[in-house]
C-alpha cells in the first residue's frame, strides 16, 4: 500500500491535504453526477447537428441535465458530443420520451439560451432543403449568423411611435392599379399576392415602403429583399421617411458581425418587424410575417452560390405559403417565373396603363446593326444630338456592356482576334499610350503583326467604359463626365449637367432623375449564349432606362428589329415576359418543368446518373464535357413531378454521403443554363 491510497502513512500536514484533495474530488464526481440526472420536464432535447454529410441531416436525441433545463430550449444553440468529438447543433424540439431505445447522451453544455432558430425559419429550410437538394445545416448558414456574445447580452430597445399615412400610401401607388387596393388588403390583415411591373420613372422604394407601412399597420412582419447595397440604402431612406426612425433594420453581408447580429437580435426578439436586407434577408424571423417583397428578382445577385444554391425568389415565395403571408414581386421587367405565377393564378397583376407609360418616357432605337458589322459609327449622329439636346436640362446616363479600356482587339484588316505569342491569351489595351498587352499573362507585345494576314493594324470591336468616357469626352469638351464601375461605383449623383458612364447594375441614381439615357452596344447584351439572354439583356436596359425623369427620352443604338428591343420600345415587359413562357412551354423548358444540373468529375457524374432512382418521365441530357476535365449532365421532369425529382435527387446525396462517393455538384433549377 502506497501512501496515495491511505492517508494515514503520511505526516500531518501531508495527510490533511490529501484527505482535503478527496473530499473535493467526491463533491466534485456528486455535483456532475447530480448534474447528470436528467430534468423532469420534457428532459429528451431533439438537435440538428451542424455536419455536412446529406445521410445525417437528422434530429438525434439528447438527454438535457437538470443544469441545462431552463437554456437548453427550442431554437438555443448547443454543443453535443458526436462521433467522438463536440459539435455545434440547434435545438429543434423539447419532448418526453425518445425513440431510442439505448442511453442517451446528455448535453455537452448550451452556447446561448437565446432562441436564435425559430420554428418557421426550421420548417422553412427543411422544405427548401428537400426542394434543392441540400441539407439543413447549409441552409442554417445562411439564415443564422455568426454569434457575438457581447452583443447578445445587450437588449434589443423597443422601436417606439411610429407614423402610417393610408392616403399619401395610396397616392404614390395610384398611378400603378390596382396598387391602392392591395394597400387597403394589407392594412385589414389580408395576405394578397401580386406581380408589380413598375412604370418608368417610378420612385420604387418609396412605393415598397409604404406596402410595408400598410402591412406593419395591421401588427404583421415584413420582409424586403433587393439585389444590392445600393439598393438597400435606398429602401432604407424610404422607410425612414415614410415609418420614421428606428422602426426597421437592414441586414446586409458588409454589415460587419456586431451590427448584422445586433439588428438580427431585434427582428428575432419582435423589437422589430420590418426588415430589408440582401438575399440572406430573406431568412430573417420577422414576428407575423404579413408581407414578403422581392424587388428585380430576374437578377443574378438573388442566386445564392453556396449549396444548396436556394433563389431568393423562391424562399420568400415559400415562406409566404407557410406563414401565409401576402407576397409582392416587383421590378421594372417582368421574369418568366412572375409571368407563371400570374398564369396559373398565383397572383394578380399590378401595373400602370399604356398611357401613363407613354407619358413618362419615349424610347427610340438609333443606327442599325448593319451598320456595327460594316464598320460604322458606335455612337450614331442621332446619339450625340440626343445627348447635346438633353444636357440643357439635366444629366446623362450612357450605358455600356464592358468595364476597363479596350479588352478585345482583332486586326485592322482581315478582323481576326489578336493573341498573346507566349500563351495564346486575348490582347488588350489598358490605355490611350499604352502598347497591346495580354489579358492572361500580361506580356506586352509592342511589334504585333496578324499571323493570318500579316497586317499590323488593330481595331476594337468591343469597347470598355473608360474609352467610352474618353470618346465623349473629346466630343463634349466643356462637359464633366464621370464613369460608375468595377470597384469605384457611384451611388448617387447630383441633377447639375453632367455625363455618366456607367456599367450594367452601376447606374447611380441621378438627383430629379436623368434628362436621357443612351445604351450602347446593345448587341453584347444580346450576343450571349445562355437561355436568359434576352430577358437578362432587357432587364438591364430596363433598369438603366427606368431612370429618367419623368418626359424622359431613352435611345437604344442596336438593330430596330429585335424582338427585345422592340419591347424595350413600347415598354412591354409583360408581352416579352408572356412570349418567352410560350416559347419555353413549348420547349419544355423552366418554368413548364423542373431542371436540374449534376456536375463533378465524369466517373462520379456517371454513377450518380446510375444511382438515381428518378421518376420514370425523367430525361437524361448529356453528359457534357466542362473546363477543368468536368462533366456535366441535366436530368428534366415535367413540372407536376419536380418534387419527386428533388426528393429523388435528396436520395441520391444521403446516399452518396453514406458510401463515401465522390462528390457531385447537384443545382436545381440553376439561374443560368
Amino acid at each position: 500500500m502506497t501512501p496515495a491510497d491511505d492517508p494515514e502513512l503520511l505526516p500531518g500536514m501531508a495527510r490533511a491535504s490529501v484527505k482535503a484533495s478527496q473530499a473535493k474530488a467526491r463533491a466534485t464526481r456528486a455535483r456532475k453526477a447530480a448534474e447528470a440526472e436528467p430534468t423532469a420536464v420534457d428532459p429528451v432535447a431533439r438537435v440538428l447537428v451542424d455536419v455536412p454529410l446529406a445521410h445525417l441531416d437528422r434530429t438525434f436525441d439528447y438527454l438535457v441535465p437538470v443544469a441545462m433545463a431552463d437554456t437548453a430550449v427550442p431554437g438555443a444553440r448547443v454543443k453535443v458530443r458526436f462521433a467522438g468529438q463536440d459539435v455545434d447543433g440547434y435545438v429543434l424540439a423539447r419532448g418526453a420520451e425518445s425513440d431510442h431505445t439505448g442511453r442517451l447522451t446528455p448535453l455537452r453544455r448550451v452556447v446561448s439560451p437565446e432562441p436564435v432558430l425559430h420554428p418557421a425559419i426550421a420548417a422553412l429550410a427543411g422544405e427548401l432543403a428537400e426542394r434543392y437538394a441540400g441539407t439543413r445545416s447549409d441552409l442554417l448558414r445562411l439564415a443564422v449568423p455568426q454569434r457575438h456574445a457581447t452583443t447578445e447580452k445587450e437588449p434589443s430597445p423597443p422601436a417606439g411611435p411610429w407614423q402610417h399615412d393610408p392616403a399619401a400610401g395610396e397616392t404614390a401607388w395610384v398611378d400603378h392599379q390596382p396598387g391602392p387596393a392591395f394597400l387597403r388588403h394589407l392594412t385589414t390583415g389580408g395576405s394578397p399576392r401580386a406581380v408589380w411591373s413598375a412604370a418608368p420613372a417610378t420612385d420604387w422604394p418609396l412605393l415598397v415602403a409604404h406596402a410595408a407601412a400598410a402591412t406593419h399597420a395591421s401588427g404583421r412582419g415584413v420582409v424586403i429583399c433587393v439585389p444590392d447595397g445600393k439598393d438597400v440604402a435606398r429602401v432604407d431612406r424610404a422607410l425612414i421617411a415614410v415609418l420614421g426612425e428606428g422602426q426597421h433594420v437592414t441586414l446586409t453581408a458588409d454589415a460587419g458581425p456586431a451590427r448584422r447580429y445586433r439588428d438580427f437580435l431585434a427582428v428575432s426578439r419582435g423589437a422589430r418587424r420590418v426588415v430589408v436586407g440582401t438575399r440572406a434577408a430573406s431568412f430573417a424571423p420577422a414576428r407575423d410575417l404579413g408581407l414578403v417583397v422581392i424587388w428585380d428578382d430576374g437578377d443574378d445577385l438573388h442566386a445564392e452560390p453556396r449549396a444548396p444554391y436556394p433563389h431568393t425568389r423562391e424562399t420568400l415565395l415559400l415562406r409566404a405559403e407557410q406563414e401565409g403571408a401576402g407576397a409582392l414581386v416587383g421590378g421594372f421587367v417582368r421574369t418568366v417565373e412572375a409571368a407563371y405565377l400570374l398564369r396559373t393564378g398565383w397572383a394578380n397583376q399590378i401595373a400602370a396603363d399604356r398611357a401613363e407609360v407613354r407619358r413618362r418616357v419615349t424610347v427610340q432605337i438609333a443606327g442599325e446593326e448593319s451598320d456595327r458589322t460594316r464598320g460604322g459609327a458606335r455612337i450614331p449622329r442621332e446619339v450625340h444630338l440626343a445627348v447635346r439636346e438633353a444636357l440643357e436640362s439635366g444629366p446623362v446616363l450612357v450605358q455600356t456592356p464592358r468595364v476597363g479600356y479596350v479588352n478585345v482587339l482583332a486586326c485592322e484588316r482581315c478582323r481576326t482576334p489578336a493573341r498573346c505569342e507566349v500563351c495564346q491569351g486575348p490582347l488588350a489595351l489598358s490605355g490611350p499610350a499604352v502598347p497591346p498587352s495580354c489579358r492572361w499573362c500580361g506580356t506586352v507585345d509592342e511589334a504585333w503583326a496578324c499571323r493570318e494576314c500579316g497586317h499590323r493594324g488593330l481595331r476594337a470591336p468591343v469597347l470598355g467604359d473608360a474609352r467610352t468616357a474618353e470618346e465623349l469626352g473629346r466630343a463634349l469638351p466643356n462637359v464633366r463626365i464621370r464613369t460608375s464601375s468595377g470597384d469605384t461605383v457611384l451611388a448617387l449623383v447630383s441633377g447639375a449637367h453632367q455625363v455618366v458612364v456607367a456599367t450594367p447594375g452601376a447606374e447611380p441614381v441621378a438627383e430629379g432623375g436623368y434628362a436621357a439615357v443612351v445604351l450602347l452596344d446593345t448587341w453584347l447584351l444580346l450576343s450571349r449564349i445562355d437561355l436568359r439572354a434576352e430577358e437578362e439583356a432587357l432587364r438591364r436596359w430596363a433598369d438603366a432606362a427606368a431612370l429618367v425623369r419623368p418626359g424622359g427620352r431613352v435611345v437604344a443604338v442596336g438593330d430596330p428589329a429585335h424582338p427585345a428591343l422592340q419591347a424595350l420600345v413600347r415598354w412591354d415587359p409583360a408581352g416579352h415576359a408572356e412570349r418567352e413562357t410560350d416559347e419555353r412551354l413549348a420547349a419544355h423548358l423552366p418554368p413548364a418543368s423542373r431542371l436540374a444540373t449534376i456536375t463533378g468529375e465524369p466517373g462520379a457524374v456517371d454513377d450518380a446518373v446510375t444511382l438515381l432512382a428518378a421518376p420514370a418521365s425523367a430525361e437524361v441530357l448529356g453528359p457534357v464535357d466542362l473546363p477543368e476535365g468536368e462533366s456535366r449532365v441535366v436530368v428534366r421532369v415535367p413540372r407536376a413531378e419536380g418534387a419527386d425529382l428533388s426528393r429523388a435527387l435528396g436520395e441520391l446525396q444521403r446516399l452518396r454521403s453514406a458510401r463515401k462517393l465522390d462528390a457531385v455538384r447537384i443545382q436545381v433549377d440553376p439561374p443560368t443554363l
